[in-house]
């Protein structure tokens, strides 16, 4: 049996084609635009998610014995907006997880409501990039747009919906909603009322890995697959991504180096830190999990790599940062600049150097950058620690990921073990395992990671290394709080 990966992500859909035994067979990949209409806005059209992916999914299955395909998953960017009417047209572009148009939104919900009722009501505070301060913004701005609306829905489930007409979710998606009730896995009455939508105009729940429906007839034959191929619910990329890295159970750790950056750990149990730092979501093995996000991580290193210094040679750009300079730099980055999320939620925070001086070269500011967004993810490491979590280890994955010195950094800064796995295809095979699930080649998402991930490399904390940036941290987190109220007068 063959089974269909998706990864619905901000810039591309990445598809792979896995067998049953886990052997990744092909991969695809196809891009669609990101607009910006005003600075800090970010918006896609639903439509070239559904038209590359059905394309991708031709092109992926082509050399291949399509009968064999049984099962697709799709693990999808988390909390957009994506509206419908009760013909099943979209009626604006979707409003992404990125966008930072609803700070007013997100500071009456954690002012006005309440961090303790929103906490109880769905286990989370407000941030911006969540998708209930969305539909606030669009009932105030667009309220002619707001009173069409007949289905709510989230980008990958608006995927699964036009593959097989089921208006579904999965939990793990659903929990970055704002709307959800993450303790007990359902909508929040609450938080719809305060958002003015009825349930009726909200997803069917499921497990991440439950079969949601099949290919409609028309779909099938636009993608030349049988009809009977099962749809999985799929997991917000995170959750897939944690899937496919074999980061479920008690007390599994992954940090994901992609646009944005997470700090991803496992639990059986619900669990929500007091001060809402981190995201409290259910997880796609059936269980819970904590997370921290950064909203710019490889990103950062993209930014000033290709918009600043002008060059697709990363690994030259690296190279002059040996292990003499690690931990020594007097320069730091702060890695905002989309603003923040995890832990300081923060839409005002933008990126940062501070230290410059005139002996300051290109590589010292390219390693401020690398390390900033290290240091920032021990941001979140460290509030999870605060709650009696002991993380000795954590899987790697993410475009960034790939980079030696970037891993070194990680594993010192954090203090942590590093591994690699083997098929570093994050969400996009963790969508594989779902389908394989789904469709009874594997009874658990546990026993499936058992069986298909595997570790390939370790890299181990050096302990000086691991303690000069222990004191290059504890100066790190002196920058934001003396710069936190300059950031909005910067910003006007």
């Amino acid at each position: 049996m063959l089974y269909i990966g998706v990864d619905l992500g901000t810039s591309a859909v990445k598809l792979l084609l896995m067998d049953g035994a886990g052997k990744i067979l092909k991969i695809v990949s196809r891009e669609y635009p990101i607009s910006f209409p005003r600075p800090g806005w970010s918006e896609q059209r639903p439509e070239d998610w559904l038209r590359e992916t059905v394309t991708g999914i031709r092109e992926l299955t082509a050399d291949c014995d399509r009968s064999a395909v049984t099962g697709i998953g799709c693990g999808g960017q988390m909390h957009g907006l994506v509206v419908l009417d009760r013909d099943d047209r979209v009626l604006r572009p979707a409003i992404l997880w990125n966008d930072g148009r609803t700070a007013e939104e997100t500071q009456w919900l954690n002012t006005a409501v309440g961090r303790d009722k929103l906490s109880a009501w769905t286990a989370n505070i407000a941030f911006a990039g969540f998708t209930a301060p969305k539909l606030l913004w669009m009932k105030k701005h667009e309220p002619e747009l707001f009173a069409q609306i007949d289905k709510i829905m989230l980008p990958k489930d608006y995927i699964n919906y036009m593959l097989t007409g089921v208006h579904c979710s999965d939990v793990s998606d659903a929990s970055g909603m704002l709307l959800f009730d993450v303790a007990h896995k359902r909508w929040s009455r609450e938080m719809l009322d305060i958002c003015g939508v009825r349930e009726e105009q909200m997803a069917q729940i499921f497990e991440s890995y439950a079969p949601v429906g099949t290919l409609k007839p028309e779909m099938a034959k636009a993608l030349d697959l049988p009809a009977g191929v099962t749809v999985c619910a799929g997991a917000g990329d995170n959750a897939a991504a944690a899937v496919g890295t074999g980061t479920v159970g008690e007390g599994g750790c992954n940090i994901s180096l992609g646009t944005s950056g997470t700090l991803f750990i496992s639990s059986r149990d619900f669990r929500v830190d007091s001060h809402n730092a981190l995201h409290a979501f259910a997880h796609a093995d059936g269980s819970y999990h904590l997370m921290g996000c950064m909203l710019s991580a490889a990103s950062c290193n993209k930014w000033w790599m290709d918009g600043i210094v002008g060059t697709a040679d990363y690994a030259a750009e690296q190279a002059p940062i040996t292990a003499d300079t690690l931990g020594r730099s007097h320069v730091f980055f702060l890695p905002y600049l989309m603003g923040e999320r995890s832990p300081i939620n923060d839409t005002n925070a933008r990126g940062t150097f501070v230290g410059l001086t005139m002996d300051t070269t290109r590589a010292d500011m390219t390693q401020a950058v690398m390390e900033g967004v290290a240091f920032a993810i021990r941001d979140s490491l460290e509030v999870a620690r605060s709650l009696g979590i002991v993380l000795k280890k954590s899987r790697i994955c993410g475009g960034g990921a790939k980079s030696p010195l970037w891993r070194t950094m990680f594993a010192n800064i954090c203090d942590l073990e590093l591994e690699r796995i083997e098929s570093e295809e994050g969400p996009g095979y963790g969508g594989a395992m779902l389908a394989a699930v789904a469709c009874g080649e594997y009874p658990t998402v546990q026993r499936a990671a058992d069986a298909l991930v595997r570790v390939t490399e370790t890299v181990t904390p050096d302990p000086a290394l691991r303690d000069r940036y222990q004191e290059r941290y504890a100066a790190f987190r002196r920058i934001y709080p003396a710069l936190k109220e300059v950031f909005p007068l910067l910003n006007g």
